[in-house]
């Protein structure tokens, strides 16, 4: 059963946090993170980011930027632009995007329940990507960004949530990037925590949406720190890692599509053909043609859409896995046809997020970067915790989850 607790969330001002607040730093690379922050000296990719402490082209792996991250944590507090609660909280943090609203509660998650599988992940980590999360985790001592679970829908906590929402937010503000409005508030009814705690106690899993390589992080080093105390209790905060959790059916998971530079050889009328073997192929036209079905997929190449629809014999609906849509295109077209064995390390394709649309597929192909697109109808959060529950792990670039969680609001210290 999921075990949880509130925390003292260390958290800007309210007037401050459209000036600290920020995207993930996963999402953006450091010249991306340098121009966004500009000359904002509170810009939180001070922290998150901090290569762009430096000069251009400094690694991001550098021993200086860990430390200059911790520096920045210390002179951010000293300085009054972030201020630890007083007392622990649970805290709602809500994204509307496209007028869907989605209410997350911000929690401290068990370091343990990471570690025997109650928190369950549905994706492989790497351990270059971890090992660089810990050392952020460790010089800073705090998780300074969130991980997004997601929890299986409860009348209980939604009550309590809605209770919240009619309220006044501590921070409601449209984010300048996205365009999205996220909202917090702080939750001091020690009834409403201690029913929260509860309901969470009789969940059997949560489940990891996005965020593998942090939540893997924070875990690690909560357990280093416990085995390096020799007074350990088992009730420091260390003991305890910052994840915001939506309820499932609240979120949106949107196609995560691939762009492949060449059609190893083939020609177009090749290729096509190849693709008649396994699927029922039919030649829309240049209008732009999105999935409108599981297993059917867009393919854009030569300024034309197709519709490939997989033959029924093609997949297993009894297979979590097999019956995905990214299984069947990564073994039938990417591997079969293309050649394309690794999708994590081949420098042949890259991979789109929907949220930039079939607009920035039919750009990558049109500017003579890439050869073609296919677009996958996206997965179901019912996939995901399907394939979680099994133990069994999703192919890679498999889920793209908006709205992204901004980076700032609350941080989580271990001590």
């Amino acid at each position: 059963m999921a075990i949880i607790k509130p925390f003292r969330g260390v958290r800007p001002p309210k007037n401050l946090v459209e000036q600290i607040e920020s995207r993930p730093y996963d999402v953006l690379n450091s010249e991306e993170a340098r121009d966004e922050a500009g000359n904002n000296e509170k810009s939180l990719y001070h922290i998150i980011k901090p290569e762009i402490n430096f000069d251009p082209g400094t690694s991001e792996y550098d021993a200086r930027v860990y430390e200059s991250a911790a520096e920045n944590f210390d002179k951010f507090q000293k300085r009054g632009w972030l201020v630890q609660d007083d007392d622990e909280h649970y805290y709602i943090y809500a994204q509307t995007m496209n007028g869907k609203t989605q209410y997350g509660l911000v929690v401290g998650a068990y370091v343990n329940d990471y570690l025997n599988g109650v928190i369950k992940k549905h994706e492989l980590t790497r351990r270059d990507k971890e090992e660089d999360r810990m050392k952020h985790v460790r010089v800073c001592n705090a998780n300074i960004e969130p991980v997004f679970f997601a929890y299986p829908d409860n009348d209980v906590l939604d009550a309590i949530i809605n209770k919240y929402a009619g309220t006044q937010p501590e921070y409601d503000f449209i984010a300048p990037i996205d365009g999205f409005r996220h909202q917090f508030w702080v939750l001091s009814d020690d009834a409403d925590i201690a029913v929260i705690t509860n309901e969470f106690s009789k969940m059997q899993s949560l489940y990891i949406a996005d965020g593998h390589h942090r939540s893997a992080a924070a875990a690690l080093v909560g357990a280093e720190k416990a085995k390096q105390n020799t007074n350990h209790t088992g009730k420091e905060e260390y003991n305890y890692f910052m994840a915001v959790c939506f309820q499932a059916s609240q979120l949106t998971i949107l196609d995560y599509n691939r762009v492949v530079k060449d059609l190893n050889g083939l020609t177009a009328e090749q290729f096509i053909e190849a693709l008649k073997k396994n699927f029922e192929v039919t030649l829309i036209g240049e209008a732009e043609y999105r999935p409108k079905q599981l297993h059917e997929f867009s393919l854009y190449l030569d300024g034309k859409w197709y519709s490939l629809i997989a033959k029924s014999e093609t997949y297993d609906d009894t297979d979590p896995i097999g019956v995905l849509d990214v299984d069947i295109s990564s073994r039938l077209i990417l591997d079969n046809i293309l050649g394309i064995k690794d999708l994590r390390s081949d420098k042949r394709i890259d991979f789109v997020g929907g949220l930039r649309g079939l607009k920035e597929l039919k750009r990558r192909v049109d500017n003579g970067e890439m050869r073609m697109a296919l677009a996958l109808y996206p997965v179901s959060m019912k996939q995901i915790m399907d394939i979680a529950d099994s133990g069994k792990i999703m192919p890679p670039k498999a889920t793209w989850f908006e709205p992204k969680l901004r980076s700032g609001l609350v941080i989580h210290k271990l001590q």
